[in-house]
């Protein structure tokens, strides 16, 4: 298993929150995925295998936010 943190941009209250995770963890690769909206941040632990960073972003791109 690997583990990455992503910035996450535009998230503001807790429905932000939950949207990012279920991206994530809707994606086939991912194990968990947990949001600090504090901190602006998503780590997600995964199976490199399975899927990358690239299709990570893009999920919480579809969602409505932005990784730095």
């Amino acid at each position: 298993m690997a583990e990455v943190t992503l910035q996450v941009e535009g998230m503001s209250c807790n429905h932000c929150k939950m949207s990012v995770e279920k991206a994530l963890k809707n994606l086939a690769g991912v194990t968990d995925a947990t949001v600090d909206l504090g901190a602006k941040t998503a780590r997600v632990t995964y199976d490199s295998s399975k899927v990358d960073i690239e299709a990570m972003k893009k999920a919480v791109s579809a969602a409505g936010y932005e990784v730095k």
